[in-house]
């Protein structure tokens, strides 16, 4: 009896699958909303609108009025924070109620969950350190991290548990590895050029010394490297006949003109606050597409039991390799 009322129990509190998809397309959606408002913070020189941390006066954990409209927007992007958590919290929840259990969702969920007190940690350290450029820059790509993490995430709830196997030719599943690696490289390298910039966050806060027009011609050569590959990868994809990742591949194409065209106007317009925003923006957007084409290389199987794998032992084996992801 006993066991017939758990088992009612656990039926009637659990979570779909559209559910549980939905939740954790809506964590993405939160984290790279919070990149946006920090870049707002940083863009309306509100960085230090409170000057300290955790608290936000040495005796308020609040803004106050007397603070003005830079200690609101700065205390508003904290209380985003706990919103962003909220919504990590709630994936958690949602995987551990989500009937049947899948293998290896819990922990990406927690590790998203995590990374958002390690972001506010990071958060509060910029602040301490009277915005550093290269904490600051750390604190962007933090969030990149979380981003990821959460995507693959969301991914992996419309997938099966089965093994990961390639769709396309190995040579290819290379290139779009390093696709991504210099997709990583030229976010880390656009920190250099936003630590050597003008909006600093606060007029007070020193840049990072590097001098602006080389770091952003090299900002500019990564850029123009890494939409080398991606149309490599269109072209390759296609040759092998392998049309999702080749559809892929051109929406990632699609996302780095658009970035490329805001990154040029913002360069030649001497950085208006609005443009600088819409860049990291764009720069969630690149991320994401770089991940979808990486993810398009492969797919999972559905999980066979035992008595399955055992029953098709004699079987001939599959065309494509197992991959790790």
């Amino acid at each position: 009896m006993r066991r017939i009322c758990a088992v009612t129990t656990a039926a009637r509190f659990s979570v779909s699958t559209t559910a549980l998809s939905r939740l954790a397309l809506a964590n993405i959606v939160a984290n790279v909303m919070i990149v946006v408002t920090g870049g707002a913070v940083r863009l309306t020189a509100s960085g230090l609108g409170c000057p300290t941390w955790p608290r936000c006066t040495d005796a308020s954990y609040t803004a106050t009025p007397e603070m003005g409209l830079h200690g609101a927007i700065e205390f508003g992007n904290r209380l985003l924070t706990f919103a962003v958590g909220i919504v990590a919290l709630a994936v958690v929840v949602a995987v551990l109620l989500h009937r049947p259990r899948r293998r290896g969702l819990l922990p990406l969920a927690v590790a998203v969950l995590l990374g958002i007190p390690a972001q506010a940690v990071i958060g509060g350290i910029t602040v301490l350190t009277n915005l550093n450029p290269w904490v600051v820059g750390l604190h962007f790509l933090a969030s990149m991290v979380v981003i990821a993490v959460a995507y693959v995430l969301w991914r992996r709830t419309t997938e099966p548990d089965g093994p990961a196997v390639l769709v396309v030719p190995g040579p290819l599943r290379t290139l779009a590895v390093i696709t991504t690696v210099v997709s990583a490289a030229v976010l880390v390298i656009g920190t250099w050029v936003t630590g050597s910039g003008p909006h600093a966050g606060d007029g007070g806060a020193a840049r990072n010394g590097l001098d602006p027009e080389q770091a952003s011609q090299i900002h500019a050569d990564g850029v123009f490297l890494l939409i080398g590959l991606s149309i490599a990868l269109v072209f390759a994809f296609r040759a092998v006949g392998a049309a999702g990742p080749a559809r892929a591949a051109l929406v990632l194409v699609a996302v780095e003109a658009g970035q490329g065209v805001i990154g040029y106007v913002q360069y030649f317009t001497n950085l208006p606050a609005l443009l600088v925003g819409a860049h990291m923006l764009g720069s969630c957007l690149v991320l994401l597409a770089t991940l979808a084409v990486l993810r398009s290389t492969r797919e999972r199987r559905p999980a066979t039991s035992a008595h399955d794998a055992a029953s098709t032992h004699d079987a001939p084996a599959e065309s494509a390799a197992p991959v790790a992801v």
